[in-house]
């Protein structure tokens, strides 16, 4: 195979795994919503098995006794562990935790929600590997592509081990947050050495100043609104533990400041935006790269506001909860993109006027 081939394969197969990273962020956002965490109650397999049950007679009867006993060890490790790097307290946390002695009932739709989840999981994860292999074409031109290539495959690695942790740990909050930050780094990678393959030899240069550092600034928020977003998903979490699963109009008025805090970056995502659309209108022609990328964000941000009052008035709707995650990531990737883009704006492409 040529070298040219190569390099069209790489970029091929990164096109298509930013793809499958968002497919598998959708289904991660459905695990979430439905509660189907649990599903699989150990890992890499489910239930001990490749493809899982679909029925409760399939399973020993002695599989509820025998997964809690898996978790705890698993659980003594992973504070071991935490010990030796010196958060006692966190290892304490989940030392304490006597949610990790009740044990999951077989759900089969729950189970096999997590199941695909994984599949996906780990489609995208081949992928990854596959973009790594043949980033290696662009090594003698830019050894960064190969770099954050392998880079990718390396975090994805430790992302799998976390989602261990995240079943074993029954979901603990602070990782289930480091696990979704994780998978936009994973993400922002992909997207940058896709860019790079994609330009590299191209005439490039910052046409304006202020538009990058305002797409670098949305870029920002757009992470800490994530992180605002995870955190209160966590807290509605726990009030419908607490709750039982009921009272669903109440979750939303109970989960405190977080919410708040939630709802404010919202509107300072909205008018970064409107800023920088306004600027990219400005420096960049009508046909352009950045301008499609703009158009196409004030587009999600758009229905990112719509789903989150689906959200806050519906009663926090399993479907609205899945749609608002991924949007929040289409978001990220496209803003990155467009950061990309502004910072090296491709002649070739109609960067500029």
């Amino acid at each position: 195979m040529s070298i040219i081939s190569s390099k069209i394969r790489f970029q091929k197969i990164n096109a298509t795994t930013i793809i499958l990273l968002f497919i598998l962020i959708l289904a991660g956002g459905v695990v979430r919503s439905t509660g189907s965490g649990m599903g699989c109650p150990d890992w890499p397999k489910c239930f001990g098995q490749y493809v899982p049950p679909t029925n409760s007679s399939e399973l020993p009867a002695d599989y509820k006794k025998k997964y809690v006993s898996i978790r705890l060890a698993k659980n003594q490790r992973f504070a071991k562990m935490l010990d030796f790097f010196g958060n006692e307290q966190f290892a304490r946390r989940i030392r304490e935790d006597k949610s990790i002695l009740i044990p999951e009932e077989f759900n089969a739709f729950k189970t096999w929600t997590e199941y695909i989840n994984r599949l996906i999981g780990a489609i995208s994860g081949l992928f990854l590997l596959l973009a790594a292999i043949f980033s290696f074409s662009y090594k003698a031109e830019n050894k960064w592509i190969p770099i954050f290539s392998i880079t990718n495959v390396v975090i994805v690695m430790i992302q799998a081990w976390l989602g261990a942790i995240v079943v074993s740990t029954n979901l603990v909050p602070i990782i289930v947050t480091v696990h979704m930050l994780l998978a936009i780094a994973i993400l922002a990678i992909s997207i940058g050495t896709y860019f790079v393959a994609k330009t590299l030899g191209k005439q490039n240069g910052v046409k304006n100043i202020v538009t990058l550092v305002v797409s670098l600034f949305a870029l920002l928020i757009s992470i800490v609104q994530i992180v605002f977003g995870t955190e209160v998903r966590e807290k509605i979490d726990a009030v419908a533990t607490r709750l039982q699963g009921g009272y669903r109009d109440d979750w939303v008025n109970s989960i405190g400041s977080i919410f708040e805090n939630h709802r404010a970056t919202s509107i300072v995502i909205l008018v970064t935006n409107v800023v920088l659309f306004l600027l990219v209108r400005k420096y960049f022609s009508k046909y352009s790269m950045q301008q499609q990328l703009m158009s196409f964000t004030v587009l999600i941000i758009m229905l990112q506001i719509v789903t989150g009052i689906v959200l806050s008035y519906w009663s926090l709707p399993p479907i609205a909860q899945a749609v608002h995650i991924l949007l929040s990531t289409v978001l990220f990737g496209t803003q990155f993109y467009l950061m990309l883009n502004i910072y090296k704006p491709v002649y070739l492409q109609g960067g500029y006027k």
